[in-house]
């Protein structure tokens, strides 16, 4: 009879378990009819391009994409995808909490592989791992985490990446910059807690905690805040009615613009705005 036997020598952690965390798999086909605009997250996208052609904006540069390109973004750098009509670009993307990736010689922020030599295996992992979310039978969790570490070890098999595993405050730091900034740019919009929580992907009860945690204000009392403070510029600096502001900074109506408002500075909105009209006055009559 014949036996043989193979030991295993300590492996080579491309990954510790428990410390990477896969949030999210989804699937796109992407034409020239799809408007898509530079955005961060505060995890690591890895995008891979099953098909079609296109180009990926990566902070102020753009490089063109194809077939069996792997385009890795590390968290909290801007990009967007820029595809073509004639051969649109489909890709699968996994979101992946807690590990960034580089390549020697490449940007750290940033990079993008061809795996043509191994674009089989990698399209069966990932196309399991899609049926399983999909799916969604008992255990789908695990068994998509478990095909994304045999990914990334696939990945580091082809080339020099490097893993760097982020510790859990930068990773809830990166969460909050990301979901602050969203927030002063779109405090105009209307949004809701649920909006935020999938916009940073991650559940709204986890992005409440760790956003308080790291700025002691809930993440809909920053944005009262910074309606507030956006609203304290147009009544000092315009003409604008009570309503054309309230409907700029985002709320739902006059009174309750004019109820958070007096709540968060203490005074009414038509009492700020006479106060700061008024000192305005007295400053150009001293400067005369």
């Amino acid at each position: 009879m014949g036996n043989e036997r193979y030991d295993f020598s300590a492996p080579k952690e491309y990954l510790t378990k428990d410390k990477a965390k896969l949030l999210y798999v989804s699937s796109a086909t992407y034409g020239g009819d799809w408007l898509s605009t530079p955005h961060t997250h505060y995890c690591s996208e890895l995008f891979y391009v099953i098909d079609g052609m296109g180009q990926f904006q990566v902070e102020d540069h753009i490089f063109p994409v194809s077939a069996n390109d792997l385009v890795v973004i590390n968290p909290n750098v801007s990009h967007t995808e820029l595809g073509f009509n004639a051969n649109p670009l489909k890709y699968i993307v996994l979101g992946i909490e807690g590990l960034e990736l580089s390549v020697e010689n490449h940007n750290a922020n940033f990079c993008i592989v061809n795996f043509k030599e191994i674009k089989d295996t990698i399209n069966f992992y990932l196309k399991m791992m899609l049926r399983e979310i999909e799916n969604r039978s008992p255990g789908h969790e695990t068994i998509c985490q478990d095909l994304m570490e045999i990914l990334i070890v696939l990945f580091g098999r082809q080339t020099n990446f490097s893993t760097i595993l982020s510790p859990a405050n930068k990773k809830a730091s990166h969460l909050c910059d990301s979901v602050r900034r969203y927030i002063d740019q779109n405090c105009g919009d209307d949004l809701s807690l649920e909006q935020l929580a999938k916009f940073s992907h991650v559940n709204k009860y986890y992005l409440v905690h760790t956003f308080t945690d790291e700025y002691g204000i809930s993440p809909i009392s920053y944005l009262m805040r910074t309606r507030v403070k956006k609203a304290e510029k147009l009544l000092a600096t315009t003409d604008y009615s009570l309503s054309v502001i309230s409907r700029t900074c985002g709320f739902s109506s006059s009174s309750y613009f004019s109820q958070t408002f007096k709540k968060i500075t203490g005074v009414s909105p038509s009492c700020y705005r006479r106060t700061s009209k008024s000192d305005q006055d007295q400053d150009k009559e001293a400067s005369c």
